[in-house]
Order: C-alpha cells, then structure tokens, then sequence
C-alpha cells in the first residue's frame, strides 16, 4: 500500500504546535533538537519542554542560545557545529557518557541558498550542514535511540526539495556550476531519503523517521541569505516589507511552522508508521508523475491544496544509494 497518503490527522496549516501536543504527556523524556535555539526550532523546544520532556540543544553560538532560551525550563545546551564533523562526534560521545535513552531527535538545523563555501572536507556547505552532519549525528546516536525502546528521528526538509533530486555524479558542485538553490533543493531532497532509509533500518528496533515541510516563516535565520526583492517576489511580503500570514497559502507564524515538527515527533497517530514525508501536520500526498512538471513551478499551496512530495525523494533505490554515499563522505559506518 502506498505510505504517502494522508491519514487525514484532523489537523491542518493553521495548527499550531501547541495544539498538536495538547494531551501529550513528555515526562521522562529526552530529546534532542538541532538548531533549538531560534526560528521553529526555538517553539519545537519550547513546546516539548513544556509537555515534560528534557531537551537538549546543540549550539554553535553559546551566547545567542543562553539569551533565546533563558527562562525555559529543562533546556541543557551543549557545543555543536554541524558543519565540523569533529565537534558532532564530540557531542555524541558526551551525550551517550551519561546513559540515558534518547527518545525524540529533531533534525531541525539548517542554511539555504548560501553562497558556495566549503568544509574542511571540500564538502559544499547546504549538503554538509543540512543532510551529512545530520547523517553523522543520527550514526552517532544510535546507541541512544535504540535503547529508548521506541524513538522518533524528525528531519526538516522542505517544498524545496522540488529544486533538485540529489545529483550523485556531482554532490558538491565539483565539476558544475554552483547554483544555490539547486544545492540547497539537493539538500532538502536528502533529508526526506534520509527519512525513508532511516525507518526501514530502524524499524526493527523500534525507531521510526520522519520528514517535512513546515511551510514559509519568514523573518527566521534561515531567510539570512534571501534579499528584501526575492521575498517580495515570492509573495511572502506585503507593500511595507512585513510578512504575510496565510497558513491556507503556506505563509505561517513560527507557532504554525513547528507543528509539523512537533507531531510527527510526539503524536500517536503515526504510530506504527515511518519512512513519510508529511506536511500541514499530515502525511502528505505523492504527486502524480502526470502532475511534476506542473507542481515543479508552484511555489505553495493554492488555496488548501496539499503541496505533496515528488517520486524522487521517497525513492527507496535513491535512498538506499544516498545512504552508501553518506557513509563514504563521513567516514561513518551507519547502523545496518
């Protein structure tokens, strides 16, 4: 039976986190959400705290993440830069020092449409960041999500994976021209493969993965590299730069933008499911074959018409090469 169909959940694009979560007890719990301290990344944090789990934050800017989460209750911040393949492993083996059980991870970090910058590896930096430190992250922490008896691993990816399947004669724009949407389209397409890779190895101890878009939030980190004139163009600002709000249109609040998040990471309707890509706090539709081409030029939602994801990025061969790859560019022998 196809996985890519809604359930329906109820829910919808105006939902907010903290109505995904309402009756949802944490206690006891540990998560672990990247890029935990600003954006969606911040109310997904806020949220699950506020349900009774422990969160732990990743950080790269100590003194932002101190201001952004201070007076959040049951918040640890610890050192992390995704894009240094030493300071994950560092992280990992400081978290799995102390023997607990690691029953949520969210993969929630991540830049877009950056100009061409490079890691130590030679690595183009949006697939480094978005898709292999997370790789290497989940690798590490392996140990931890199988000892939860029963976690969740949440990667948010994005509509832009509709830019660009993952080119894997050339990831790191080696020997073609840098475009950084194409990269960061690549970038998101790795992490709904990711997801479906992910679940299928893990299922049979309990872990299930998952992957989504949160819809547009503009005024996050993430828009850092988008000018004033390409929100405008997108439709994303009005006539006095600020945001325009219609979750119907994809155009959310932060409150909106986590949900997706935040109930694919805690809600019992996706119980014995994984390997999705959900949306609007669903699982989202495959889009037809007949129908690419066309959905390949919208940029969201027409009225409360689901977005969908495309063949390639829930493609199991695809995933499966993408898992292989991501094990040669670490250095990292994954789980399975």
């Amino acid at each position: 039976m196809q996985k890519q169909q809604p359930i329906p959940s109820g829910f919808g694009a105006a939902s907010t986190a903290g109505e995904v979560i309402k009756g949802i007890d944490l206690s006891g719990k540990t998560a672990i959400v990247t890029g935990g301290y600003a954006g969606i990344g911040l109310e997904t944090t806020r949220v699950l705290t506020a349900a009774g789990a422990k969160v732990i934050v990743p950080v790269r800017d100590m003194a932002k993440a101190e201001q952004a989460l201070k007076g959040i209750a049951g918040v640890e911040m610890h050192q992390m830069d995704l894009f240094d393949p030493a300071s994950i492993d560092a992280f990992a083996a400081a978290f799995l020092s102390t023997g607990r059980p690691l029953h949520i991870l969210v993969n929630n970090a991540g830049i877009m449409a950056t100009p061409l910058v490079r890691d130590v590896r030679g690595y183009e930096s949006q697939f480094a960041t978005n898709h292999l430190g997370h790789f290497q992250l989940v690798a590490r922490l392996w140990p931890a999500l199988v000892k939860a008896g029963g976690a969740r691993v949440v990667s948010v990816s994005s509509w832009g994976h509709r830019f660009s399947p993952v080119d894997f004669d050339d990831p790191n724009f080696l020997h073609r021209p840098y475009d950084r949407w194409l990269a960061y389209g690549q970038s998101k397409t790795a992490n709904v493969l990711f997801a479906v890779k992910l679940d299928e190895v893990g299922k049979a101890a309990g872990i299930r993965a998952f992957s989504l878009h949160p819809g547009t939030i503009v005024g996050t980190d993430l828009s850092r590299h988008i000018s004033l004139d390409d929100l405008r163009r997108a439709g994303a600002l009005d006539e006095n730069d600020q945001p325009i709000l219609d979750p119907s249109r994809g155009l959310k609040t932060v409150e909106q933008g986590a949900a997706t998040s935040v109930w694919c990471a805690t809600s019992p309707q996706l119980e014995g499911r994984g390997g999705v890509y959900c949306e609007n706090c669903d699982i989202a539709p495959l889009i037809p074959a007949d129908k690419e081409e066309e959905m390949h030029k919208i940029s969201r939602p027409i009225g409360s018409q689901a977005l969908g994801v495309f063949s390639y990025a829930v493609d199991p061969v695809a995933a499966d090469r993408l898992w292989k790859l991501s094990e040669t560019l670490t250095a990292v022998k994954a789980l399975g």
